[in-house]
């Protein structure tokens, strides 16, 4: 089942794409319902004036290679923390486990994380969270990294998909309050799958 949440309180705004797609036709289908979602002005978080004349977000090309079958380690009694956003708002998040995985030669170890309150919905019980940053931000990608979502695995093993990779909603429209990657899940390399920075109308 794939669904889109707006999470939205008078302090704080938030947007989390929930998927469990696995394939790069899965990865195409989601690129086209971001699309939709941001030329719908009741879903789009771009301003008026960016929407008008709104084509498309900006992907690479889908690439298998980046569609990831990870080890999941579960790290259970992690201590809940706040975690900073892009302004003084900030949200409650635990570490629910790593994923781990070799990619281009090179050893990846990122943190999973689990919204305390989200999970208390039981529609996204199960949904996870994995903020990044590579070496494409600020030149190909957003500057300030980007998101993949996730759900929580039956066994040790977790699927990602980069090419589902996106940008926080603060990417297009300052009102928003983004989480900000920890700086543990930075990825020394080029990760050229999913969505590219946008560039903004004026």
């Amino acid at each position: 089942m794939r669904f889109n949440l707006y999470f939205t309180s008078l302090i704080l705004m938030f947007s989390f794409h929930y998927t469990s797609a696995q394939t790069t036709l899965d990865s195409k289908a989601f690129h086209e319902k971001l699309n939709k979602e941001f030329k719908n002005k009741n879903t789009s978080p771009l301003k008026d004036k960016d929407r008008k004349d709104f084509k498309g977000l900006e992907t690479f090309a889908i690439d298998s290679s980046y569609i990831i079958s990870a080890n999941f380690k579960r790290t259970p009694y992690e201590k809940p923390f706040l975690m900073p956003t892009t302004t003084d708002m900030k949200s409650m998040f635990v570490k629910y486990g790593e994923v781990s995985f070799v990619l281009e030669g090179k050893k990846v170890v990122l943190e999973v994380y689990q919204n305390q309150r989200l999970k208390m919905q039981n529609e996204f019980k199960d949904y996870l969270f994995i903020p990044f940053y590579d070496l494409t931000n600020g030149v190909s990608t957003y500057g300030g990294g980007r998101y993949l979502d996730t759900q929580i695995p039956k066994g040790n093993r977790m699927v990602l998909d980069f090419n589902q990779a996106y940008n926080p909603y603060c990417a297009y429209n300052e009102k928003y309050s983004c989480p900000i990657p920890p700086e543990i899940n930075f990825i020394e390399l080029e990760i050229k799958a999913g969505v590219k920075k946008f560039d903004k109308i004026y």
